[in-house]
């Protein structure tokens, strides 16, 4: 069976851990959903991650499936292609960044980073024209950059490069889910996923305002497929409970991969996260690691009628800022006896 082919469940099941890198102290974009609410916050934990801090995390955990540099804007750290070196030299087979993409737009930048071992981007893009795109993002010009960072990618791909991308939905851009996937692959994205928002940060702030519901964010997916008109897609729905997605392909329902990351503990406040057991020195700094397990338990949950269903042991919950607004009406448990064979 390839893997294409396995369910969901046991893709779930198969998840290497990644490690991610918070290296962006700022950020070039302001995202009306962004979940790093607190940018005075995020300047302090990730000013804090120097490259002394970031080669011992490296070294910590060599092995890892593949590192993500993320949070804030990494391509604003001008370290971030010696950063990725030192990851191919420690050997991890795919090095990564998240990033709006819009310093790629610099196609000797975007060379540059692939030459030091940068081999899968993921790009923020969050809709097909400058209109919709920059109403969420808030920043002129942005949408330009980020089109013309994909194309640099797209230009690279021949040097095994992969080019993913990642659409946070928003009550403005659902509807269009069909041409945002066109233009992307248009532009020689290889996975176009589609993001449910994280109902924190930002996305909780303005939660009526920009947040769809779980329910009418699957129906449109299911609409987007029937309307595609390509046998399987390069679409992924991610971060939305699998309850709410039954009948949509397997092969479609994304996941969010396991992670860690690491945080000075001043900023490691989580429920249920010892921050003192937990902290680690790293040249005259404590830092604490956490795991998307952490921010799981800390801020998502379960009723006792999930045990029924048979995604139960493979999903990490709902988040409570959204039950607060919507409650579980949506949300009803899946009969193990539904299961499809394989």
């Amino acid at each position: 069976m390839q893997p294409a082919e396995r369910s969901v469940q046991r893709r779930i099941e198969a998840r290497d851990e990644r490690l991610h890198i918070s290296i962006g102290a700022v950020c070039n974009n302001n995202c009306v959903f962004c979940m790093e609410e607190d940018r005075d916050g995020r300047y302090v934990n990730n000013s804090a991650m120097t490259g002394e801090r970031v080669r011992w995390m490296l070294e910590r955990h060599r092995g890892a499936e593949e590192v993500c540099f993320t949070s804030g804007e990494p391509t604003t750290r001008p370290e971030l292609p010696e950063f990725a070196a030192w990851a191919r030299e420690l050997g991890y087979a795919r090095v990564s960044v998240m990033t709006n993409g819009r310093r790629l737009s610099q196609l000797a930048y975007a060379a540059h980073l692939t030459k030091h071992g940068m081999n899968r981007f993921y790009v923020s893009i969050h809709g097909h024209e400058k209109k919709l795109h920059e109403g969420l993002t808030r920043t002129p010009d942005s949408f330009e950059q980020t089109v013309a960072g994909l194309d640099s990618i797209a230009r690279l791909k021949r040097f095994g490069v992969q080019l993913h991308t990642s659409t946070v939905l928003t009550e403005r851009n659902l509807p269009h889910l069909l041409p945002i996937y066109r233009f992307l692959r248009e532009h020689g994205v290889d996975q176009v996923v589609f993001n449910v928002m994280q109902a924190n940060g930002r996305a909780n702030t303005f939660f009526e305002q920009i947040f769809p519901a779980y329910s009418e964010i699957a129906r449109r997916f299911r609409a987007f497929l029937a309307e595609v008109g390509e046998q399987r897609p390069a679409a992924f729905l991610v971060d939305i409970p699998l309850c709410v997605t039954e009948g949509i392909p397997d092969f479609h329902r994304g996941f969010v991969e396991k992670h860690l990351h690491y945080d000075v503990a001043e900023k490691a406040i989580l429920d249920g996260v010892d921050v003192d057991a937990r902290a680690e020195e790293s040249h005259g700094r404590k830092l604490v690691v956490l795991t998307r397990d952490d921010l799981d338990h800390a801020t998502r949950e379960k009723r006792a009628e999930c045990a029924r269903c048979r995604y139960d042991a493979h999903c990490e919950g709902v988040w409570r800022n959204y039950l607060r607004r919507r409650g579980w009406g949506e949300l009803t448990p899946v009969s193990h006896g539904d299961a499809i064979e394989e």
